[in-house]
């Protein structure tokens, strides 16, 4: 039996609630990917955004804002419970509290800075999807996936880094942040032209079409 797109719907919202909440669990741990050292969770968080661009494409503005105000809902929700999980004494049978804080134990600094640069690039990327949209009369969907995403990802690897870790330390100056903001930001340039093809089948597969759009 077909999918209805409401169905489908939902399970691009479980996969954007997933993804979001994967990129803050797992974001701790950097990893170095073609000589630049990034976060794991650029593995996750971009589809945060090939999420949005697919939703916008099909349905509009107004339910792209709903999904990204239960994503930011989600991301509070969780980021508390995780706090009330450090928070809480362990059990004596339980002898990896201190590894558990770790990992999961994060500053009220970058906790607010992840949720604050969640919801401003989140809610540029809605706007630069449509303005483009609009300015290409509906054409060119590559184009606005991409310059969408690569200006939201811009304000969110900046405002995060400099939020998050300005004068956190006597090294962490405007010059450094914006440092190693540029090469995080290219990978994720590079993440966002290479999600294209999956923007054009998740548009597709939303509204069930036998063929692609051509490319103009």
């Amino acid at each position: 039996m077909a999918w209805s797109m409401e169905r489908k719907y939902a399970l691009l919202a479980g996969l954007y609630i997933a993804a979001l909440v994967a990129a803050n669990l797992i974001g701790n741990k950097v990893a170095v990917i073609g000589g630049v050292v990034v976060s794991v969770a650029i593995f996750s968080y971009p589809v945060t955004f090939l999420v949005t661009d697919i939703v916008a494409e099909v349905f509009g503005k107004k339910k792209t804002t709903d999904l990204v105000v239960a994503g930011v809902a989600s991301l509070v929700f969780v980021l508390l419970l995780t706090a009330l999980s450090v928070t809480l004494p362990p059990a004596d049978r339980f002898p990896y509290n201190e590894a558990y804080i770790d990992i999961f134990g994060m500053s009220t600094r970058i906790l607010i800075a992840s949720i604050i640069c969640f919801a401003a690039s989140q809610t540029h990327d809605i706007w630069a999807f449509h303005f483009w949209k609009e300015k290409t009369h509906g054409k060119h969907l590559w184009l606005r996936n991409n310059l969408s995403t690569m200006g939201s990802q811009l304000i969110d690897s900046f405002a995060f880094m400099f939020i998050a870790f300005y004068g956190a330390a006597p090294e962490y100056t405007l010059g450094f942040v914006i440092s190693i903001t540029i090469p995080y930001w290219l990978v994720k340039v590079a993440v966002a032209a290479a999600d294209t093809p999956f923007c054009y089948l998740g548009v597709r597969w939303m509204r069930g079409e036998e063929r692609p759009e051509s490319t103009p």
